[in-house]
């Protein structure tokens, strides 16, 4: 796992608004806390998700863009890029693999965020099909994609210098094995959580479950009683 003094830009891709909220923001906050630049990319706008069925979809992909932008500011980050795929149809195909390439050829991260491409039979949530497929269509991103100068012939993409991402973290994952400690940002985590109006019936009990679920993440790696830590599995991709 890189030194916080090692990178200057991370990109944080999730499949919808509020994933980075639940499995990176504390560490997100960390890092802009350090002058690390921190940009999201949304695969969709989570048009698929709530629970009011007086929403239109066509008005919850606003909502959720709006949202997401409200708990980046909470740790820090303020670019964002929305690449417009549909809430539970995302797949691992050519257009997602450029849309990804394309956003790490214009970021230049030493580091991208994601979620993990594996299966997790201990959690249905966590092992959303959107979210395998993001994870998945972002290792094939980073590599060979982004990197490879002769990736997307004649498009858009292909008109950006390659780049080479040094790691890759994957949050949350069945083989996460690397762990940031997150006790002085675990308020902020919680605060851009609650900025997720549209997906919490009960933002009180949610929150009393989700810091019990970073404390125990930081327990199970021998921290001490009463810290918190988000977890993620460290993939050196140089």
């Amino acid at each position: 796992m890189l030194d916080f003094s090692e990178i200057e830009r991370v990109l944080v891709v999730t499949a919808h608004p509020d994933d980075v909220d639940f499995g990176a923001a504390g560490t997100v906050a960390n890092m802009t806390d350090a002058g690390i630049e921190v940009v999201y990319c949304l695969v969709t706008d989570g048009q698929a998700g709530g629970f009011d069925h007086t929403i239109p979809r066509s008005e919850m992909a606003s909502i959720r863009r709006e949202e997401q932008t409200k708990a980046a500011a909470e740790v820090g980050v303020t670019r964002l890029q929305f690449l417009g795929h549909m809430d539970g149809a995302v797949e691992v195909d050519m257009k997602l693999r450029e849309d990804i390439s394309m956003v790490i050829r214009e970021v230049r991260p030493q580091v991208v965020i994601t979620q993990s491409p594996l299966r997790n039979l201990d959690s249905t949530y966590g092992s959303h099909p959107d979210h395998l497929a993001t994870g998945e269509a972002t290792m094939c991103a980073v590599y060979p994609d982004a990197r490879n100068p002769f990736a997307f012939p004649g498009s858009p993409c292909a008109r950006l210098e390659d780049w080479a991402v040094s790691e890759v973290w994957l949050t949350n994952g069945p083989d996460a094995t690397d762990y940031v400690d997150i006790t002085n940002q675990l308020d902020r985590k919680i605060r851009a959580l609650r900025c997720h109006l549209s997906q919490h019936r009960d933002p009180d009990a949610l929150e009393e479950r989700v810091r019990g679920w970073w404390r125990q993440l930081a327990v199970d790696r021998g921290q001490p009683v009463g810290t918190s830590a988000e977890v993620f599995r460290v993939i050196d991709t140089r």
